[in-house]
């Protein structure tokens, strides 16, 4: 299989080149030529798989000749031996709706199912090319904490993860910043997640600065990460009892996740519609109502993964909407530099409206959501996959012909505030989280700076 960038379709690279680069040298995201598609009849034949055997049957689609076989299923297996349960995400139903747990991983969010695979895939490369290279992301919350445990300690590999100062919740900073190896680098950003992600984005557009430090990503930009997510997509239709066509809620934030279920819907899984569920930081339910992509300034919420105005994945669906049309694309991202905003025409509005609802929720709507379901099903949700579960009783008539989703994307016990404010007790905690309390943390803070980050990065890459 052989990909290209969003932003020029001429251009071909292999999944390697993909990986390491994560950011297309012109700004685009990578997206495979073709997205292959599973008859009905292959798909159901895979409902005997345990979820490391179906990420082996997804990966092997999208990597090509990048791994043997062997390789391949080993670096799988070593992934998920990190979980807390061997089947690595489970559901539980709360009055109609399937609550996907993604959060069993060594640092209790969905980033973990990709990160985990993504980090072993870059310790199988490096060690065969003795290369070093500097991985640099930016975070909302978690994928930070699911880098670094993915990466620490790892030759060949130095992480450095920018967060928003004060931004992020105690517990999520600490699960970062408790971390004391070598390799790991925390920079606390005087600014919100849209300058993470914006300093991170120009170091990438910054081809010698991303050549001298041998520079990559693990975003959910990085190609692997969407491939990993496709995996429980599959995996929580092929373990319904009865098969039924999907409605899957989506926490949304940088819209990877999302993506991810689009990408398995186009490889033929029966999904219905996706649903864009956002805090009051809406701008992609107001560009699926309009057409009109134009960020705002972010408002801080106890949803913070949510806090974010540039959905940097969103890119990916443009491309398809527009008809693959790559120089369509390019303009639209050009408007988006130079005007700050861009319109889809109404047939690319229409493609978006095929596939996606869309609906934000008040923080009040999300607090009453987890009393609520703490009262009657004595089930505790984090905001954010409050968020997903409001957002699907609202826009959906439930009906016996589709199977509903709400993925859980974290632990109640990240935001015990929240969760403390709406249902008047703290969450369970697992042991190893009370222990990063007590740990030293290690992080430094910079200014929203490109020229002083840069130089940071530089001093610290070896």
């Amino acid at each position: 299989m052989q990909y290209y960038s969003t932003r020029n379709k001429k251009d071909k690279f292999t999944f390697e080149q993909v990986f390491l680069n994560a950011l297309a040298a012109d700004g685009g995201l990578y997206i495979p030529e073709s997205i292959p598609v599973w008859s009905q009849e292959t798909i159901e034949n895979m409902k005997d798989l345990s979820f490391q055997e179906l990420s082996f049957e997804i990966f092997k689609v999208f990597t090509g000749s990048t791994f043997e076989n062997e390789e391949l299923a080993s670096i799988i297996n070593h992934s998920y031996s990190t979980f807390k349960i061997q089947e690595v995400v489970k559901s539980k139903v709360v009055d109609g709706i399937s609550c996907v747990e993604l959060f069993h991983g060594p640092t209790l969010a969905f980033k973990d199912v990709a990160m985990q695979v993504l980090g072993n895939m870059y310790q199988n490369l490096l060690n065969k090319s003795k290369n070093k290279m500097n991985l640099v992301t930016a975070t909302s919350g978690d994928t930070g904490a699911a880098a670094i445990d993915a990466l620490k300690s790892k030759p060949y590999l130095n992480i450095f993860v920018l967060h928003p100062e004060h931004k992020v919740s105690e517990t999520q900073r600490r699960l970062m910043t408790s971390v004391a190896d070598s390799n790991v680098f925390n920079i606390a950003i005087q600014g919100t997640f849209d300058d993470c992600q914006y300093l991170v984005k120009e170091m990438f557009n910054d081809t010698e600065f991303r050549n001298k430090i041998q520079m990559s990503g693990v975003n959910s930009i990085n190609w692997a990460r969407i491939v990993a997510q496709i995996v429980y997509y599959f995996y929580i239709y092929l373990k319904q009892s009865v098969f039924k066509r999907m409605i899957v809620s989506v926490p949304t934030g940088n819209f990877g996740d999302v993506y991810a279920g689009y990408v398995a819907k186009k490889m033929g899984l029966p999904i219905e519609k996706l649903i864009i569920a956002s805090n009051h930081n809406n701008l992609l339910e107001n560009c699926i109502a309009t057409g009109l992509y134009k960020p705002s300034t972010v408002k801080p919420s106890i949803s913070p993964s949510m806090d974010i105005q540039v959905a940097s994945n969103f890119e990916r669906i443009v491309f398809d909407i527009c008809e693959h049309n790559d120089l369509r694309v390019k303009q639209l991202m050009q408007d988006l530099k130079e005007k700050k905003q861009f319109q889809l025409s109404d047939i690319e509005l229409s493609n978006l409206q095929k596939y996606f609802l869309a609906c934000s929720v008040s923080e009040e709507e999300t607090k009453n959501t987890i009393a609520e379901l703490h009262k009657a099903f004595n089930v505790i949700l984090d905001p954010h996959s409050a968020i997903g579960f409001y957002a699907l009783k609202k826009l959906v008539s439930f009906d016996n012909n589709y199977s509903y989703f709400c993925l859980e994307t974290a632990h109640p016990c990240k935001f015990p505030d929240a969760i403390h404010d709406a249902i008047q007790m703290d969450p369970p905690v697992p042991n190893f989280v009370k222990e990063i309390f007590a740990k030293k943390e290690k992080f430094v803070v910079l200014k929203n700076d490109l020229d002083s980050l840069k130089k940071y990065i530089i001093l610290k890459a070896s």
